[in-house]
Order: structure tokens, then C-alpha cells, then sequence
């Protein structure tokens, strides 16, 4: 199923892949329990939810999805976390070489079709996307094993992480944490709906030219050990958002007006804006993206972190 937010928060599932059915009456009082919350108790009982909102489609028409404003598919969780250098894309690299480790993301999520802000820093020379998949926690996890890792799933999302370049000193929170850098959607998927996230491909825009195209094969460390390590750290809890790492050949900068996309294969395709006063310094330079076969990375494109 997916599961989506809609115009004035409402909760809706996509119906025959293009039209969007309204199944927020399923939710009781909806209105004062505010959306993060009702799309946490979505996720927490959904065994109870989703026989009701497929009835609700099934007698429903639903409207075009064109017709709709899409939300992000979470509001604010509690937890958006970003898997740190987590694909093998360069020689020299294996998962055993590559650290599993995170760091945090401005939990405001940015919906489709949402602006992306350019502020203007000194130092920066250039903001890139980096398109990812991201998986929603489905249930509260603490020293999970991983081979319970996936149980703990719920659902997954595409999901852009924009990263600033130039700033050297050692932070990440402007490099990775300001506000509308964590843009995602359309939807989230329900796990079912997805046999393997680790053989997805994942493709992503700048003005309609071709930025990443890449497999989630190349995922160093793979989700399930990632729900085990950071469980034994934080308590992972429904509705937390965990992107799990991007494949860096082909990564593109962003201007003012610029217009991105990214699709996850299975998942769905989404737009945003870009706008700022920032304009590119010397020493910005974007990645080459390196013919290849569909969905298939190219494992000798060196990049940088």
C-alpha cells in the first residue's frame, strides 16, 4: 500500500497508481491529534488501520493525483537519521572498510514540490543532492539483533539528502541539518509492496538532466544491521526516518531556480525547488556520471566524501 499526506492533512492511499482516495475518516479525531501523530498511529496499528482504508478504496474513487498537493509523507518524526559514507563506490572501498555510523537531519521534513533554501554561507561552495532510500520505522526497537532488523520496518520512502560543501571545519549540522535539506516523498510503500530494498534503483534530476542513477546494491551496510547498530544507541521508535546512504558519482550542484527530482524504483518520483541568495564559489565542481548499464553503478568512478 501507499500511504500518503494530502492538501489540508488529509490521509489518502494511491488507487490504480494515479488517483488518490481520502481515507482520513478512518482515523478517529484526526484533527486534534495533530499529523505527526496521526501518521505515528497509522504506522502503530496499521494491522487495525489497513482493512479499513481498503475498504474505504474499494468503493472510493479516489481523485487524480494531479489534482492534490502532496505533503511530506511524515511531517516532523521524532528521529531523521542519515547513514554516513555507506556505499561501496570507489576502489579500495568494502563494507568492512566503510564505518556505520549516522548523523542527524532537521526532522521538519520537506514534501513535494517544497523549496529548498540556498542560504547564503561563507565558505560554502556548492549545496549537492544526494538521492537516497529511506526506510520508516515501523515499531520501537532497542538492542534489536539484525537478523530482527527488517521486522522493524514499516514502510519506505525516497528521500534527498542536500549536503553543503566547503565548510571545513568539523560540524555537521550545517553541512547536513538545516532546514529543507531533508526533502522527500511522494508516498511512503509499505514493505510488503518492496521484496528487496537492496536491489532498488535510484535515479534523481537537476533541470531534468541526469544526476545519480545507481543500485541499492551497493549499500555497504545493509538496513537490517543498521536497525542493530543504532538501536543500541537511541531508541528507535514508529515513524523515525532513516536514509540510508547515497551512491556519490554524479551528484550535481543546485542554484536558485533549479528544479530536482528523484524516483526510487517502485516507490515513485518527486519534485523540488530550489531558491536562495548563495551563488557558486571557486572550487565547485560537480561529479561526472559515467555511462553504464540501467540501475547498475559504476564501481571505478571515484568520489568524494
Amino acid at each position: 500500500m501507499k500511504i500518503l499526506r494530502f492538501d489540508d492533512d488529509r490521509v489518502g492511499v494511491l488507487k490504480e497508481g494515479s488517483r488518490v482516495v481520502d481515507v482520513s475518516a478512518a482515523i478517529e479525531h484526526r484533527e486534534s491529534k495533530g499529523p505527526q501523530r496521526v501518521m505515528e498511529e497509522v504506522i502503530e496499528e496499521f494491522d487495525r488501520c489497513r482493512g479499513e482504508f481498503e475498504r474505504i478504496a474499494a468503493r472510493e474513487r479516489g481523485v487524480p493525483l494531479e489534482s492534490v498537493r502532496l505533503l511530506a509523507p511524515i511531517p516532523r518524526p521524532g528521529k531523521c537519521l542519515g547513514a554516513f559514507l555507506n556505499y561501496v563506490d570507489q576502489p579500495g572501498r568494502s563494507p568492512d572498510a566503510l564505518p556505520l555510523e549516522f548523523f542527524y537531519k532537521d526532522p521538519s521534513l520537506l514534501g513535494p514540490e517544497g523549496t529548498i533554501e540556498l542560504p547564503d554561507i561563507p565558505g560554502v561552495t556548492e549545496y549537492q543532492t544526494e538521492a537516497e532510500l529511506a526506510f520508516v520505522i515501523g515499531k520501537a526497537a532497542r538492542n534489536v539483533r539484525a537478523e530482527e532488523g527488517m521486522d522493524c520496518i514499516f514502510g519506505y520512502v525516497p528521500f534527498l539528502d542536500i549536503s553543503v560543501r566547503g565548510i571545513t571545519r568539523y560540524t555537521r549540522f550545517l553541512t547536513k541539518g538545516q532546514a529543507t535539506h531533508g526533502p522527500c516523498g511522494p508516498w511512503i510503500t509499505t514493505k510488503d509492496e518492496v521484496p528487496d530494498p537492496h536491489r532498488l534503483r535510484v535515479r534523481s534530476w537537476v533541470n531534468g538532466e541526469t544526476a545519480q542513477d545507481f543500485s541499492t546494491a551497493y549499500m555497504a551496510h545493509k538496513i537490517p544491521p543498521q536497525v542493530a547498530w543504532l538501536s543500541r544507541f537511541v531508541r528507535l521508535e514508529p515513524g523515525d526516518v532513516i536514509a540510508t546512504g547515497t551512491y556519490h558519482a554524479g551528484r550535481k550542484g543546485l542554484r536558485d531556480g533549479d528544479a530536482m527530482e528523484i524516483e526510487v524504483e517502485g516507490l515513485g518520483r518527486a519534485r523540488f525547488l530550489a531558491r536562495g541568495p548563495w551563488s557558486p564559489r571557486p572550487g565547485a565542481a560537480s561529479l561526472p556520471q559515467t555511462p553504464r548499464a540501467p540501475g547498475v553503478a559504476d564501481a571505478s568512478t571515484i568520489s568524494r566524501v
